[in-house]
């Protein structure tokens, strides 16, 4: 069965750095562009990052540019998300979304913590 599996969350300072990563599963990986989401308490899930199937193009919301990677390697069958210059305001969990007319799939997500 379809698997998106989000690991590599946890508690950090600000400024610090942390990379996510979401472990595909029961798809054909190589087709779905990939996204990475987030979602704070009492918010909305907001898109954080989106890559394209070949991973040769990303797309980043305004608050994450600069700070934030997306990458995704069709070979592992997983997308990344390196995290830098970590604010409080990044709190969140965050998840990862495979879309593609095939299909539109979800992980559990993973939480990160920006705290000192």
């Amino acid at each position: 069965q379809v698997q998106l599996v989000e690991s590599g969350g946890g508690l950090v300072q600000p400024g610090g750095s942390l990379r996510l990563s979401c472990a595909a599963s029961g798809f054909t990986f190589s087709r779905y562009a990939m996204s990475w989401y987030r979602q704070a308490p009492g918010k909305e899930r907001e898109l954080v990052a989106v890559i394209t199937s070949t991973g040769s193009t990303s797309k980043y919301a305004d608050a994450m540019k600069g700070r934030f990677t997306i990458a995704k390697d069709n070979a592992k069958n997983t997308v990344y998300l390196q995290m830098n210059s970590l604010k409080f305001e990044d709190t969140a969990v965050y998840f990862c979304n495979a879309h593609s007319p095939y299909g539109d799939y979800w992980g559990q997500g993973t939480q990160v913590t920006v705290s000192s």
